[in-house]
């Protein structure tokens, strides 16, 4: 399975996302700044991994602080990461533990105040690992058998540290002997179905197909499908799901055809804080990820565009949301909460 994110003595290591499936080029990041351009561009994105990488921002940025500013030069860096994307609940989550963790060590000296961080961030990716498979245990039960399984966006191993959420419960299922394949949506206008969740499945060896957003409505009519598994990049207290545009469409289309609809995600990226998805801010992308593809325009010059990142699934639409925890069902308002506290 690819490494998507490592810290190593030359910087922060991940795979640029943005050059798959044609080539594998690893970026290296030697301060916060680069990381911060990292996450926005779009090198590394899904919200656990953009955690990972926020942790890791902190580390190196404090790595190279000057000793005798490092309380404001702290603030300009976690101010800089969390400026990056709105959306994903995790940045803001992995900012807070490395603020936590700065403060109980910082009237330490330098050099163990520079250690601390860096062992936390790098504890954060493991830990990340170690949930998605917690996630994937926890919801292979709900695959059935024998069917294909339905994706949009990439919550994968490229979206986290390691496994996945939402392909992570696909591969746990196949590792409990269930005869599945998947269809993967291609995720208009960045692509990360066709560009990254086949591409990791091909790394498997899962059976996966192609299919463009508009056709998911037709194949969950047909029968083929025995449920539709996404992740998450924010989920309200009342168990809206903010995950990638298109979402919505699909758990609609899902909804109407009796196709279960679940959503995985850890811990983290619950936001209990916020009542409901309308609460959730929409990031909005740069017109050309829709005018243009490859460099080659799409449409006419000087087209009007609108492009949110993002999109809010109503809690009435989600099945169940898979946590390295366990599974919350309705009412959401009572089992994430739930959830949190054990």
């Amino acid at each position: 399975m690819v490494e998507t994110i490592e810290w190593t003595d030359a910087g922060v290591v991940m795979i640029d996302q943005t050059r798959l499936p044609g080539e594998q080029v690893f970026v290296t990041c030697t301060n916060y700044n680069e990381v911060a351009v990292a996450i926005r561009s779009m090198v590394i994105r899904g919200a656990p991994a953009i955690g990972v990488a926020a942790a890791m921002g902190v580390a190196i940025g404090v790595l190279h602080a000057p000793p005798d500013n490092l309380p404001v030069e702290f603030e300009t860096i976690c101010a800089t990461l969390a400026a990056t994307r709105p959306t994903a609940v995790n940045l803001f989550w992995a900012i807070e533990r490395m603020r936590n963790v700065y403060e109980s060590v910082k009237h330490q000296p330098m050099e163990t105040i520079r250690a601390t961080l860096v062992r936390e961030c790098r504890q954060i990716r493991i830990e990340d690992i170690a949930i998605n498979e917690a996630i994937g245990r926890n919801g292979a039960g709900l695959v059935p058998d024998g069917k294909t399984v339905l994706t949009h966006c990439n919550a994968g191993a490229l979206a986290t540290a390691g496994y996945g959420t939402a392909l992570g419960v696909i591969r746990a299922a196949v590792a409990s002997g269930k005869k599945i394949d998947v269809f993967a949506d291609e995720t208009r206008p960045f692509l990360q179905g066709s560009r990254l969740t086949v591409w990791e499945l091909q790394q498997d060896s899962i059976p996966a197909t192609l299919i463009t957003d508009n056709m998911a409505g037709h194949f969950l009519k047909s029968g083929r499908i025995g449920c539709v598994v996404v992740g998450a990049d924010r989920i309200a207290a009342n168990g809206d799901v903010a995950n990638k545009i298109g979402t919505y469409s699909v758990a609609v289309l899902a909804k109407e055809n009796g196709v279960p609809f679940y959503v995985a995600a850890p811990i983290s990226t619950l936001d209990l804080t916020l009542a409901s998805g309308d609460e959730i801010p929409i990031e909005e992308r740069p017109a050309r990820e829709v005018t243009h593809m490859g460099g080659i325009a799409l449409a006419p010059h000087g087209t009007a565009v609108e492009n949110p990142a993002f999109d809010i699934t109503p809690n009435r639409y989600v099945g169940a949301i898979i946590t390295e925890r366990g599974v919350a069902r309705q009412p959401y308002t009572e089992s994430l909460p739930a959830l949190v506290v054990r």
